[in-house]
């Protein structure tokens, strides 16, 4: 064995262990030794918020979407709804319009534009001290709005990033492996918080300082992803706030999953690029590292991982241990593209499932790092269409 075998081999699982073991680990002995953040109590007077729904062609969730949000526990005169129609083509604008008579707004875009260019048109129609952000395919929970603007009762809070919890039916789905990765995430971002700041705020339900919010962001960026970045800029956290809940539909096949994961990851890695100056401990310490270990060493875990297989395949031929770990590889891949493959709506057993979703992960993950690599952009917004 060379020592280029055994770095070829080694590297990608060494990062891997280091962000997905090492590093939260690290986070919960930290927090151990910090002192709780106090808590809030409702605030004397709620302060005044405008939910903004990006939407592009949600016929089909808008009215269920526009009813959970009007029923939010939250005082009317103090909330703004506002859509904003990436230039729709379907019925969209004229369900929104329905709902004028209960105080909805409609902003429509005459050029499709994506996004990040919606909620930008959106800044000069927002009314409220705090913007909420969501998606137009998720549901918040009724009572999850006032725990998610308590926090702002901290000055030193701009950012607070509700917790996703991924729901949908396991009998007709193949993309089960998605529940257990955004329970995960929520886990590693509570601990964030415990530490300090969250470094991503989720892209369903987050909300933030109007003043922070007016920041203008690049339209190829994810704005969610920007904010807690943003936050940090101005000396400000992000928080995860555990009680503002939001059900998440899980996309219901392997194949609209890989495709999210590579528009999700290559903006990513576009907004990081973009905002690399945090990066440096030098300046900003532990949010840098943070930054590092839980976007940029995650995401090069799949940058690197074929270099695994290039070291294991000539290692097999004169080690056992090489071989056992190659042929359990080719087993999971091959497992995964079973479920890959899988009709939607087609149930997969658990194990495929897992494997599908590992795999989907790694295969989007290295062509998102192609797309960004090649600076291949694409603001153009496609929403994922999740089950109703």
């Amino acid at each position: 064995m060379t020592a280029l075998e055994l770095f070829f081999v080694l590297l990608p699982g060494l990062l891997g262990v280091y962000a997905y073991l090492v590093y939260p680990a690290l986070l919960k002995l930290w927090g151990y030794v910090r002192r709780a953040s106090p808590e809030f109590g409702d605030p004397p007077e709620w302060p005044s918020i405008t939910v903004v729904v990006p939407a592009y062609n949600e016929e089909a969730t808008i009215g269920r979407t526009l009813d959970s949000l009007l029923a939010l526990e939250y005082p009317a005169d103090r909330r703004q709804i506002l859509v904003v129609s990436d230039c729709s083509s379907d019925r969209t604008d004229a369900i929104v319009a329905g709902y004028a008579g209960r105080g909805v707004e409609l902003l429509r875009l005459p050029t499709r534009s994506g996004k990040t260019a919606a909620e930008n048109a959106a800044l000069d129609r927002l009314n409220g001290e705090i913007v909420v952000n969501t998606d137009a395919t998720i549901r918040i929970l009724p009572t999850s709005i006032k725990p998610l603007i308590r926090v702002f009762q901290d000055p030193g809070i701009g950012v607070a990033s509700g917790r996703d919890v991924s729901v949908g039916d396991l009998t007709v789905e193949g993309n089960q492996g998605e529940s257990g990765y955004v329970g995960y995430e929520m886990w590693v971002r509570s601990l964030e918080t415990s530490v300090g700041s969250i470094v991503g705020a989720s892209g369903c339900f987050y909300a933030i300082r109007r003043e922070l919010h007016e920041t203008l962001i690049p339209s190829v960026l994810s704005r969610d992803f920007a904010s807690a970045l943003t936050a940090r800029e101005h000396g400000m956290r992000a928080v995860s706030v555990n009680d503002a809940i939001c059900l998440v539909p899980r996309t219901a096949s392997l194949r609209r999953e890989f495709r999210r994961k590579v528009r999700t990851m290559a903006r990513g890695l576009e907004t990081l690029w973009f905002k690399r100056h945090l990066l440096n401990p030098f300046r900003y310490g532990r949010f840098a590292w943070m930054l590092w270990s839980h976007k940029l060493v995650r995401w090069l875990v799949f940058l690197v991982w074929p270099l695994a297989f290039l070291g294991l395949v000539p290692l097999a031929r004169s080690s056992v241990l090489a071989a056992v770990v190659l042929g359990m590889a080719g087993i999971g891949v091959g497992l995964g593209a079973l479920a890959w493959r899988a009709p939607e709506g087609k149930p997969v057993s658990r194990a495929m499932a897992l494997c599908g979703f590992a795999l989907v992960s790694h295969v989007a993950g290295l062509v998102a790092w192609s797309r960004a690599l090649r600076g291949e952009r694409n603001p153009i917004w496609e929403p994922t269409r999740r089950p109703v």
